[in-house]
């Protein structure tokens, strides 16, 4: 071994040891907090504070997103020193819902897969989790519908949301997919994939099942067919991937929000999530939307739903760019109340990262 290689590896020792007594160091410090504040230190503003001043501050070579991971993991062993998170996701175990778990909590967190996103909801507000993860949104397909209703029914508030690029890889337990006689995937993704399949697969079977992470259970079972799955999936049951990144939309993203029984505080780059619907008569569309514009608050989704109440009512969601104690939000929001015939707010939370 050269000289300065050897140096070169007894400067990363010194500095691993460096790194470690400051990880100590900051765990003792995070454990005070806890102390003086006696209660659940997981502060969605501040964490999302604490991420883009690191990113701000990153001075290479590392990218920003690595950066942003490291430091969540570290936030997340600091938080279970006092008590570990109990967060609830649509599951089984391996669904993309995990995945978004993982990236928003740090890996420290106790994970509970449920069935069904109205299980989670359920969860939460019994209290049997802290927190929960849901899908609301992708890219390709649009709207998940039930989220939505759920938001609307429950008490529960929306404290934090993840951007999770959705890769789609083709798995199986075989090397090739000369023997396949079936595909399983979510309805989701076979229309997320629906042009590669027809490209190279188009004679093969397509069976939907409830979730990806249940596709690739049975192609582990069942070694004439595959699955369409992500890559935890084919880590979790032992599949290899026969294609990857087969979405046909290269920036296929889905959108999660997480939900609790609590508000996140203003963390300087935040969104107001909200319902409403117009009283009917001619005009009123206009006369919803018109508070935004007049407090220069900028609208980045309307979508609207058909409301529960009767034929052919709806519902209006709507996310604002910024949090709702802002004076401008705040301000559009009470005249929005005096014009609506309804108006919930969902909850403010901190903008997420791709």
């Amino acid at each position: 071994m050269s000289d300065e290689l050897l140096n070169l590896r007894n400067n990363i020792d010194r500095i691993d040891e460096e790194i470690l007594a400051s990880l100590a160091q900051r765990a003792r410090w995070a454990q005070r907090i806890g102390e003086i504040k006696q209660g659940n230190l997981y502060r969605p503003e501040r964490e999302a504070q604490v991420l883009r001043r690191l990113a701000e501050a990153n001075p290479g070579p590392l990218p920003d997103q690595a950066v942003q991971r490291i430091f969540r993991e570290i936030m997340s062993a600091c938080l279970a020193l006092e008590q570990p998170l109990k967060v609830a996701y649509l599951g089984p175990a391996g669904t993309f819902s995990e995945s978004a778990s993982r990236k928003h909590f740090g890996s420290a967190p106790n994970f509970l897969p449920l069935a069904t996103i109205d299980d989670v909801f359920r969860a939460v507000e019994a209290g049997n989790v802290d927190y929960g993860v849901v899908p609301v949104e992708n890219s390709t397909e649009g709207a998940v519908g039930g989220t939505l209703d759920l938001l609307l029914a429950n008490p529960l508030r929306i404290c934090g949301e993840v951007m999770l690029r959705v890769h789609q890889h083709l798995l199986s337990r075989a090397s090739g997919m000369g023997a396949a006689k079936r595909l399983y995937s979510h309805a989701q993704s076979l229309a997320q994939c629906h042009e590669w399949l027809n490209r190279n697969a188009a004679s093969l079977p397509r069976v939907p099942v409830a979730s990806n992470a249940e596709a690739a259970r049975l192609a582990a079972e069942d070694p004439e067919s595959c699955a369409i799955a992500g890559e935890a999936a084919a880590e979790l049951y032992g599949l290899n991937v026969l294609a990857a990144n087969i979405e046909d939309d290269p920036k296929n993203t889905t959108r999660f929000l997480v939900i609790g029984r609590h508000d996140a505080g203003p963390s300087g780059r935040d969104k107001t999530s909200l319902v409403c619907s117009a009283v009917n008569r001619p005009g009123a569309m206009h006369s919803l939307l018109e508070p935004f514009a007049s407090h220069g608050v900028s609208m980045s989704k309307l979508q609207s739903r058909p409301a529960r109440s009767g034929l052919w009512e709806y519902v209006f969601y709507i996310d604002l760019e910024g949090h709702q104690a802002e004076p401008h939000v705040a301000q559009a929001l009470n005249e929005l109340e005096q014009r609506a015939a309804f108006v919930k707010v969902l909850g403010s939370y901190p903008v997420a990262a791709i």
